[in-house]
């Protein structure tokens, strides 16, 4: 659930790396160049790109709607034409047999099987519309920290990748032990290095 709504999970990031001089520019053109590309009208099976917080269908941001002060808010908007695999499974058992019985043969091929599978699998996956899934992301660029809404771990390591691409930055996970280090001198960091896990029982 995104930050816009009552309630929301998050996962914090640091960011490493530097933006260049011009950031709000730097950022806005590879925004422009990463905007999310609509896959309904193609055979495209994934498309992943920015599109505004507020409308997923907005994906030319104008008027810079993204920037707020020091702030960056985008939506990560994944596409994905998915074929369920049971009926995958069935739509190949039932050609399988189909061809058996037309070219009269007591048993397929192992190659034939996978020419089968592949056919009907690209014939599925054209016919399924793309399922969207939508993530929303808060950037303050004068603390350099990212905050996720998804616990997804998967997708976590789709933006960190992702980020890397567009901005050339690295996102690091910014655990309760790194925060903590981040507050402390270097005297009381090293009292946090002894800290041993306890058992409340």
């Amino acid at each position: 659930m995104g930050f816009l709504k009552g309630s929301a999970s998050f996962v914090r990031f640091g960011v490493e790396g530097q933006l260049p001089e011009d950031a709000l520019d730097f950022i806005a053109e590879r925004i422009k160049g990463y905007a999310f590309r609509d896959i309904d009208d193609s055979y495209d099976e994934y498309s992943i790109g920015w599109v505004s917080v507020v409308n997923m269908f907005d994906a030319s941001f104008a008027f810079a709607s993204y920037a707020v002060g020091d702030n960056i808010v985008l939506t990560l908007r994944v596409d994905e034409r998915k074929v369920s695999p049971a009926v995958l499974k069935k739509m190949v058992q039932k050609e399988e047999e189909r061809v058996r019985l037309e070219k009269q043969m007591p048993k397929l091929s192992r190659g034939m099987k996978v020419e089968i599978r592949e056919r009907i699998k690209s014939e599925l996956t054209k016919k399924a519309l793309p399922v969207p899934a939508i993530y929303d992301l808060y950037w303050n660029l004068s603390d350099n920290t990212v905050f996720f809404f998804t616990t997804n771990k998967k997708m976590h390591a789709v933006l960190e990748d992702f980020f890397k691409e567009v901005f050339g930055l690295t996102l690091r996970q910014r655990i309760p032990y790194l925060i903590g280090l981040s507050l402390l001198d270097n005297q009381a960091a090293a009292r946090l290095d002894q800290i041993t896990p306890q058992l409340f029982i």
